[in-house]
């Protein structure tokens, strides 16, 4: 029963929400790299995975579709442009990166400056019901 005298301790402080922006990424995987490449991402060097957390890189996930690579990350960053820099100028990630990028071909647009093509989002189902 519910005293009017009782102590009644503060609400839990509101859980901040953070936008998710959601990106989809493009690559062709080069046939005669096959192995390698799962073979290195069967065993990401932790280091790797450190740099992309700490630039609030999220849910990362890379599927194979015969010699298509996809690639889907949740960024809740502030500055997705920064955060990307942070990852290329990292030295482990971009020793990572000798060893994978021989492994895939862009299908990117040329100069546009991307190795994996962005995708455009046309559709996400959301937690909530609109």
């Amino acid at each position: 029963m519910f005293s009017p005298t009782a102590v009644v301790p503060p609400p839990p402080p509101a859980v901040e929400r953070r936008d998710v922006h959601r990106y989809g990424w493009l690559i062709r995987l080069r046939p005669e790299h096959r192995d390698t490449y799962l073979r290195l991402h069967a065993a990401v060097w932790p280091d790797v995975e450190r740099t992309l957390r700490a630039a609030n890189i999220r849910n990362y996930s890379i599927f194979l579709h015969g010699d298509l690579l996809f690639g889907y990350y949740e960024y809740v960053g502030e500055d997705h442009d920064a955060d990307q820099r942070r990852i290329a100028a990292d030295p482990r990630t971009q020793q990572w990166w000798t060893l994978t990028d021989p492994c895939q071909e862009s299908v990117a647009e040329p100069g546009s400056g991307h190795r994996w093509a962005p995708m455009r989002e046309v559709w996400h189902l959301s937690e909530e019901e609109s």
